[in-house]
């Protein structure tokens, strides 16, 4: 229990990591950031579905990303720093999530 009470207050150091993502990141064994450091986002994305059972919201994949990019680099910029910079381009949107304009 101590371990993953320090494990979540590294993660959630994270910009966008709060407790349930910490709580993700544990599971798949990941209990600080440096742990992340050129990581996949997409393969933990999978990951993550494949432990759930489930397909999870993208915007966990976005999470992953700038987790991923946090981790990562020494001195990241700060607009980087959210998980909606790290958003799929329009073109590469799932159909159902993209916005047609009328």
């Amino acid at each position: 229990m101590k371990e993953w009470m320090a494990a979540r207050r590294e993660l959630q150091k994270i910009p966008g990591v709060g407790p349930s993502i910490a709580r993700d990141l544990w599971e798949l064994g990941y209990g600080a950031p440096e742990g992340l450091r050129g990581a996949d986002p997409q393969a933990i994305y999978e990951k993550i579905n494949a432990l759930r059972g489930v397909r999870q919201d993208r915007c966990l994949l976005y999470v992953f990303r700038c987790a991923v990019y946090f981790a990562s680099t020494p001195d990241p910029r700060p607009e980087l720093l959210r998980w909606w910079a790290w958003k799929d381009p329009p073109a590469d949107r799932p159909a159902s999530r993209r916005v047609i304009p009328t």
